[in-house]
């Protein structure tokens, strides 16, 4: 009588979850796809955790790759400055930097303090470029440092962190003028 209690319980819970099974998995039938379909539109979260994170351009460069017209209007500003070299652009400047901002501001540092662009680019990048680097004082090429460790090491007298906030808040104006 136990064994004929228990096989019916089994039996029981095997159809129930079954059932439930069953249930969740929607509608069936001829209108089953424009139902899952409708179900689909009115929640536009995706539950995908792959689509919840939100991917950027990877380096300052591929940044202006993907903005063009910002790359054009913040190249011209920059050479209104005279921050900029005649024969450069913000796409090449920025190669191998990690962010626009960070870039632009040492750019900004490197006229404001008559720093050479090269050397400070191969500092905070850690590349090395082909330009001749032996005049460059620094870990140039090795490992990448801070904008504000660079200015430290190749303008001992210059007040370093006053200057790094003076050149990115230069670097967010400039930025935002371009739109980018």
């Amino acid at each position: 009588m136990k064994k004929l209690v228990v096989v019916a319980a089994v039996a029981l819970l095997s159809l129930s979850l079954g059932a439930r099974r069953a249930g969740a998995q929607g509608p069936q039938g001829s209108g089953a796809g424009s139902a899952t379909q409708q179900d689909q539109a009115k929640s536009s979260h995706s539950l995908n955790p792959i689509k919840w994170i939100k991917r950027g351009p990877k380096s300052a460069s591929e940044a202006l790759d993907a903005k063009a017209e910002q790359d054009k209007k913040l190249t011209a500003n920059l050479h209104s400055q005279g921050v900029l070299p005649a024969k450069m652009d913000a796409k090449d400047a920025c190669a191998n930097f990690n962010a626009l901002t960070e870039c632009v501001a040492a750019l900004h540092a490197s006229k404001n303090l008559g720093m050479d662009w090269n050397c400070l680019k191969s500092n905070m990048t850690g590349v090395q470029t082909s330009a001749d680097m032996s005049s460059c004082k620094g870990p140039a090429g090795q490992k990448a440092i801070s904008l504000t460790k660079s200015i430290q090491i190749m303008k001992p007298q210059a007040n370093a962190k006053t200057e790094t906030k003076n050149a990115e808040k230069q670097a967010k104006d400039d930025l935002k003028a371009a739109g980018v």
